[in-house]
């Protein structure tokens, strides 16, 4: 036995599949006993409803992190769990603070409820041509979309998605790989060997540093680079050598964000500890974010020297600069060759 409704004894006489995609069991009574809809995993189809606590969950390839997009008292948003670790990349709150009791999909979209039944906020799907038929987690990339039917391509279309730019993506990159702003990944495996450079941004320093021995640590810092991670334990009013000092005696904490105030109190400044290693993207400079990743010491230049920061910049960027390149070359070898062409048919026209 693999796996049952657990419905035995409460007089269930029939298994139908509704016109909405919900598979249930009914007694005589057409009562329902059972529903497929209490019980999603990846999907949420038109007419159904989420309660709170509960949520939608994808399994990615090759590797042993999750997505979850989950129904919470004060907001509905997507995690990437990894083990017993849980960050944030995305979430959409009710405003002035109103709390969530279920959440239903509509016809335009993803509707939410309070106690009373009373619609408090909507996530609303931008086609609205044709209705929405389904919500889906992706296995792949964990974007959230609403999804329509195209008549016109024959295919389910997102008329919603949660993020819209790569980079924004938790996995959008191997681990201790920098999204850039092509959309394209950079190691810090780059960074952190002192006699080649790697490619593959898995052959890069441990991702733990408990027990087993007694490896001397380091901070890297990464200018210009931030984490889409979110709801990492946060400190106020922490420098950032103290930042970096706080992970470096906590052998689970692998990185660290510093952020030189915020809109509210421009003053204070915040350190956000990470256990996890992920979703790093570039950012615009003069945002005042410093990201640093522990390493064993010895594997690369100290943080405090300031031919890293220039170093870092030329490798977060080196994959923009190929880009480029290859766009000039293309575009010189296009003009040179169709003049070539203009002379050839002229001296035949002579």
């Amino acid at each position: 036995m693999g796996w049952r409704t657990g419905t035995s004894g409460q007089g269930v006489e029939r298994l139908q599949i509704l016109r909405t995609g919900n598979l249930v069991l009914l007694d005589v009574l057409n009562q329902i006993k059972w529903q497929s809809f209490n019980f999603p995993t990846d999907v949420m189809l038109w007419g159904q409803r989420l309660d709170v606590s509960t949520w939608l969950t994808s399994f990615p390839r090759n590797t042993t992190s999750f997505y979850t997009f989950e129904i919470l008292y004060n907001k509905v948003a997507l995690y990437l769990n990894s083990g017993r670790l849980k960050y944030s990349y995305w979430e959409f709150k009710p405003s002035k603070n109103r709390n969530i009791t279920f959440v239903e999909l509509g016809s335009n979209g993803l509707e939410l409820f309070d106690d009373k039944h009373k619609k408090i906020a909507q996530i609303i799907a931008s086609w609205k041509v044709q209705p929405v038929r389904f919500l889906a987690l992706g296995n792949r990339t964990g974007n959230l979309g609403i999804y329509f039917y195209s008549s016109t391509t024959r295919k389910f279309e997102a008329s919603f998605q949660a993020l819209n730019t790569t980079c924004d993506l938790p996995l959008a990159c191997k681990p201790y790989g920098i999204c850039t702003f092509s959309n394209s990944c950079s190691c810090i495996g780059l960074l952190t060997k002192k006699s080649h450079m790697v490619s593959d941004c898995n052959e890069r320093v441990p991702s733990r540093f408990c027990g087993g021995g007694t490896t001397q640590v380091e901070m890297l810092e990464l200018n210009d680079v931030v984490t889409v991670l979110k709801d990492a334990p946060k400190r106020i009013n922490v420098t950032k050598t103290t930042c970096a000092n706080l992970c470096l005696n906590d052998c689970k904490c692998v990185a660290a964000l510093h952020s030189y105030g915020n809109y509210d109190d421009p003053s204070s400044e915040q350190c956000s500890l990470y256990y996890l290693v992920a979703g790093i993207k570039q950012v615009e400079k003069g945002l005042g974010l410093s990201y640093m990743v522990k390493v064993p010491k010895g594997t690369s230049y100290h943080h405090n020297n300031p031919s890293v920061k220039k170093w870092v910049l030329i490798v977060v960027g080196v994959v923009d600069g190929l880009i480029i390149i290859l766009v000039l070359g293309g575009l010189v070898y296009y003009l040179v060759h169709k003049r070539r062409n203009n002379l050839q048919g002229t001296n035949n026209d002579t």
